[in-house]
């Protein structure tokens, strides 16, 4: 049992409380064991442990996994079994019968997988190569296009030829490449927005050339090159595929931040960033919701999550898929220094030049309110900050002026914040409100 603390720390805090007096409640079955634990406030801490994992949840605001309250539990359990008398409650009814539905879901799963007829070898590599081949001639077809841009000169685009750019976005989604196409709006949109402009414009065309050429020399290319490849064409690998031969990581997850945007008028896109307890990877739950329909997992900003994750190839190693999961608490909030956040997001970019937007997060940070728009200084060094005025507001009103820890997205030139904490506090300060 004390080999499953995550740390010393954790082991003396559950010795002091395998005290019966601490805990006014006890009871075990064959399936679980529970207790209420008397903390500082009114209302005792409800602790209860699945046997069959084991599986551990607790309603206090520890970061740590499992906490001090389920460890001296499970001590007290063996050093006092006779005081366990408790009937089983309803909240320890709910969690387990929630615990073995989502097993029943993950066994059904599997087995819809195992009757799954497998797909011709041969009639899928054709059906690929056949892509690949349109692919190709959508590639040749953009940088002709591209080149003839630019031997006219970005100087003569005006905003009423923009609609020739949208042409051939449109050719991108006929060549089967629409992520080409989406990269080519985004250089569109650019185009005489800022005094910096061309700059911008020619930073995506740039990125763009890149892609071409890597799709035309891709064989040569190693694995995860080829696999980023395939996402900026607009063709990455299948939810079922990502699972059965992703890169599987099982941690407590704390959510860093969730960002809901509309993309279009039915279509949501969800962005949820996470990190690992114990791995300290950063991930990216990236999910859309077309017609109003909600999506199949909640995640909250500042909790923490035990689950399984399946990451995407690819040299970036951030966007991954989360078939279930279970949450534990408050979140365990990263500690890294700015000089290895951005070791961090220049390692990634060195692997991945189309990774566009990063997870950052910023300690000791002060917001701040400028004549031409919003910035945040950290560790010494100024950013820019794009939020919604109103969440801006609301953000340096919960700071009060004073430095807070920040996690938000980077996209090279501006950092959107999504969630702020003080290490004194449990709870995050603020979050981002869904949109």
């Amino acid at each position: 049992m004390l080999a499953l603390a995550p740390d010393e720390a954790s082991v003396k805090a559950a010795r002091g409380l395998v005290a019966p007096a601490k805990w006014p409640m006890l009871g075990a079955d064959a399936a679980a064991v529970w207790g209420e634990c008397q903390g500082s406030g009114s209302k005792p801490y409800q602790t209860q442990v699945d046997l069959s994992g084991p599986a551990f949840r607790c309603s206090c605001p520890s970061r740590k996994f499992p906490c001090k309250h389920g460890l001296a539990l499970l001590l007290l359990r063996v050093s006092d079994p006779g005081r366990f008398q408790a009937a089983r409650p309803a909240w320890v009814d709910e969690w387990l019968a929630s615990r073995e539905q989502k097993e029943k879901k993950k066994e059904e799963r599997e087995e819809r997988k195992a009757h799954v007829p497998l797909a011709d070898p041969k009639s899928a590599a054709l059906r690929e190569t056949q892509r690949w081949e349109r692919i190709e001639g959508a590639v040749q077809e953009l940088q002709r296009w591209m080149a003839d841009q630019l031997a006219h000169g970005l100087g003569l685009v005006m905003a009423d030829s923009l609609e020739g750019w949208r042409s051939m976005a449109a050719r991108m989604v006929d060549g089967q490449a629409p992520g080409l196409g989406q990269r080519l709006l985004q250089a569109a949109e650019r185009v005489r927005q800022d005094a910096d402009w061309p700059e911008q414009v020619m930073h995506r065309l740039g990125l763009l050339q890149l892609a071409c050429d890597g799709v035309q020399r891709r064989t040569s290319l190693p694995e995860e090159v080829q696999a980023d490849l395939r996402e900026v064409v607009g063709w990455p690998m299948d939810r079922d595929g990502v699972l059965a031969r992703g890169d599987a990581v099982e941690d407590a997850w704390s959510v860093l931040g969730v960002v809901q945007e509309q993309r279009e008028a039915k279509l949501v896109e969800r962005r949820v960033w996470l990190q690992g307890q114990h791995s300290q990877r950063r991930a990216l739950l990236l999910e859309h919701a077309y017609g109003g329909r909600g999506f199949e997992q909640a995640w909250m900003a500042g909790r923490q999550a035990q689950a399984t994750l399946h990451f995407f190839p690819g040299a970036a190693g951030l966007r991954a898929l989360c078939s279930e999961s279970e949450l534990l608490g408050a979140a365990h909030w990263p500690n890294e220094t700015l000089e290895q956040e951005w070791d961090r997001i220049a390692r990634r970019v060195a692997a991945s030049p189309w990774s566009s937007t990063h997870p950052l997060v910023l300690r000791d940070a002060t917001l701040e309110r400028t004549a031409t728009g919003w910035r945040c200084v950290a560790q010494g060094r100024d950013l820019n900050v794009r939020t919604d005025e109103a969440l801006g507001w609301q953000l340096l009103a919960r700071s009060g002026g004073h430095p807070v820890h920040l996690a938000g997205e980077w996209d090279g030139e501006v950092f959107s914040p999504m969630s702020a904490w003080r290490d004194d506090l449990a709870a995050p300060l603020w979050v981002r409100t869904l949109t």
